[in-house]
């Protein structure tokens, strides 16, 4: 992006930034995540780095906070209140070390460094004066310069004292938070009432503070942690940060104890990755760690930038929204044909991972969203799924911009790539299946480890071998030999004969692994699995009726209506009359537990786990005798739920259903 093009993005940028903060600050509205809103700060701060000259006063990188709301007293601060600049990576750390460094030594200052590590409690900043040990005014941040009085309001919080342990004056630091107890408490009362839910904690705490009905502060239960000593009478001196924690305890203030001293940025890394894992067992939300120099006459030396303190940085977890660019929408079709549009993405790091594509599901979600290519969009990752786009911000959308129209034709399916619509879906599919890209879709998928599991073919190996003409369906995988593959380039005798014994060790397999392999629409894991539990053999699935089919609990009226019309279809009969040729198809016999405590109820997984992947507990599910769901009802009996459960969690509590966290999970599988 040239100076010209930078100056353009940074006007929006600016504008857009100004209006969600207001928003978020101001009227507690939360339009877009705050870390949404954070990375649209970062991208600005980058661009303005790279062009200083573009700067201005009024840049949202200049300032600390929002405006002060009317209804308040406003309340100048005797001590200016900075905010912390962003960290999100090691080589983050690595650079807020270096600048500490390079600006110490300039002082002729030299000395091993300590760092002072605490939790970011995700809440709201008050600033607290005491007079002679009694509480005398309550503000918040504002801009920086100017707060709001909040002292009667702040006089309700039972754990702020209203007098200190000791008679001293001062002005003190903290949080402001609501606990996650408390907060789901608010939100199920107003369900109930039938209000609208707070969307976050943060916002909950910063709106409960401006009320300005006291009594309804009381009712909420807000709660403290204090963290820093910003002004104090002359006599007490700490030499450190930790000093100074400790000595607020002594005071009466709530601290959070869950601090740690690192002489190395690699134990603040360590102590960072701990607290990332360790997060969801808090009463309360953290978006990350705060470390600061523990040396308090280095602190004093390091000073402040024109908007934050040198000695002190904010270590953010690994945000689940971000904001980037769509650079074109690419149409991928699936193994059965769907045709699934992808937006292909200017990277970005979401959740730990770098990001390049997110899907766009179908036709329908494309038109809601309005999706257009060189916009500036949401995406939203949480764990290990799969990246999604949730909202546009059509504020950086140029004139020109044309809607995305779905073509009549998709290179990838057969014939001459026209696609048609899916009767009674909101997806389209090829019309013709016989393009070279599906071949080896379904090819690769027949060999992977859900099915045939033969790991010397993979997708590469597949397209070389359609290429030569080897092989055009599954059976003729059977029938490879040493002298085909010797041949081919990139192929010698010992590669070749590594895939012949791996083929031919499969040439037995149970049945529940070859339903999977043919590729059933709608047909996965677990319905096959069902299928074959119900009729043992491929000949009675072959033979079945829809009628009994539909009758099968997991399956249903589509799902039956798929399986059949794939065994009626001819092209099918032949596909499966070549493959048993070659292999022998053995009868389902079921090994699973009948007497655990999941055996024979609706088990659903959400969310993510550290000691289980999602196919790991599946088998566990199966093996102990319970039955997968895909989605939450009210037949559910049981929700297994690991970090960022989300919706269905709150939808299983609605519905009264037992939920094992991941240590009860651990205790019933070991029985």
């Amino acid at each position: 992006m040239d100076k010209k093009e930078s100056k353009k993005r940074i006007k929006i940028l600016r504008e857009t930034i100004n209006h969600y903060r207001y928003l978020y600050h101001v009227k507690n509205i939360s339009e877009i995540s705050e870390e949404a809103l954070d990375s649209l700060k970062d991208e600005l701060k980058k661009i303005e780095e790279k062009y200083p000259d573009l700067v201005t006063l009024d840049s949202p990188t200049q300032r600390v906070a929002g405006k002060v709301l009317e209804e308040f007293q406003k309340v100048k601060h005797k001590v200016v209140q900075w905010s912390f600049d962003d960290a999100f990576s090691e080589n983050d750390l690595e650079n807020f070390e270096k600048k500490v460094k390079n600006f110490l030594n300039k002082k002729f200052f030299k000395s091993c460094l300590e760092y002072f590590c605490e939790l970011k409690i995700d809440g709201l900043k008050i600033i607290l004066e005491y007079e002679d040990g009694i509480l005398k005014t309550a503000a918040t941040r504002g801009d920086g310069k100017v707060g709001e009085d909040v002292t009667e309001n702040i006089k309700t919080i039972e754990s702020i004292p209203l007098k200190l342990q000791k008679k001293i004056s001062g002005i003190f630091e903290g949080e402001i938070y609501i606990s996650k107890k408390q907060f789901e408490k608010i939100n199920k009362k107003r369900k109930k009432e039938k209000l609208e839910l707070f969307a976050n904690p943060r916002n909950l705490a910063a709106g409960t503070l401006r009320q300005l009905d006291s009594s309804i502060v009381a009712e909420r239960k807000l709660d403290v942690f204090i963290y820093d000593i910003v002004l104090i009478d002359e006599e007490h001196e700490f030499k450190t940060q930790e000093e100074e924690m400790i000595f607020l305890s002594e005071l009466g203030f709530v601290i959070n104890h869950n601090y740690f001293l690192a002489s190395s940025l690699k134990e603040v890394w360590n102590f960072y990755k701990k607290q990332n894992k360790k997060r969801e067992g808090y009463n309360y939300w953290i978006d990350g760690i705060v470390l600061k120099i523990n040396n308090i006459s280095l602190q004093k030396t390091l000073g402040y930038t024109g908007k934050a303190p040198r000695y002190a940085i904010a270590l953010k977890f690994p945000a689940e929204q971000k904001t980037t660019i769509i650079k074109n929408i690419e149409l991928q079709v699936g193994r059965t044909g769907v045709i699934t549009p992808v937006a292909i993405l200017e990277p970005t790091e979401v959740a730990g991972s770098v990001v390049s594509k997110a899907s766009l599901h179908n036709a329908d979600e494309i038109e809601r969203l309005d999706v257009r290519i060189n916009d500036t969009v949401i995406i939203e990752k949480a764990g290990d799924i799969i990246p999604k786009v949730i909202k546009v911000l059509v504020e950086f959308r140029e004139k020109k911009t044309e809607r995305f129209i779905f073509p009549k034709k998709v290179a990838g399916c057969g014939g001459d790539g026209s696609i048609e619509k899916i009767d009674g879906q909101v997806a389209y599919k090829c019309k013709i299946l016989d393009s070279f890209e599906l071949r080896v879709k379904k090819i690769t998928y027949f060999v992977s480890k859900k099915a045939f599991d033969i790991t010397e073919l993979g997708p590469k190996n597949i397209e070389k071998f359609i290429q030569e003409n080897l092989i055009s369906e599954p059976a003729d995988i059977f029938n490879l030999t040493i002298s085909d593959i010797e041949v081919l380039e990139g192929f010698g005798q010992k590669s070749a004969d590594n895939i012949i014994k791996a083929i031919n060790d499969k040439r037995t397999i149970p049945l529940v692994r070859f339903l999977i392999s043919l590729g059933i629409d709608e047909v996965g894991e677990e319905t096959a699995l069902l299928l074959s539990e119900e009729f043992k053999t491929l000949e009675k699935i072959q033979g079945t009726k829809q009628e009994i089919l539909e009758n099968i609990d997991g399956i249903g009226g589509v799902v039956a209506e798929k399986i059949i019309s794939f065994f009626i279809d001819k092209k099918n009969q032949i596909l499966i009359e070549n493959l048993l040729k070659e292999i022998e198809v053995l009868s389902h016999k079921s090994n699973v537990l009948k007497n655990h405590y999941f055996s024979g109820k609706k088990i659903l997984i959400t969310g993510t786990f550290e000691n289980f992947s999602r196919n790991n507990l599946k088998e566990i599910i199966r093996a102990k005798g319970g039955k997968n769901v895909s989605s939450i009802s009210i037949q559910t009996d049981i929700l297994l739920t690991g970090k960022n459960a989300g919706s269905k969690l709150k939808k299983a509590e609605d519905f009264k259903i037992e939920i094992l966290d991941e240590k009860s999970i651990l205790k019933l599988i070991s029985v």
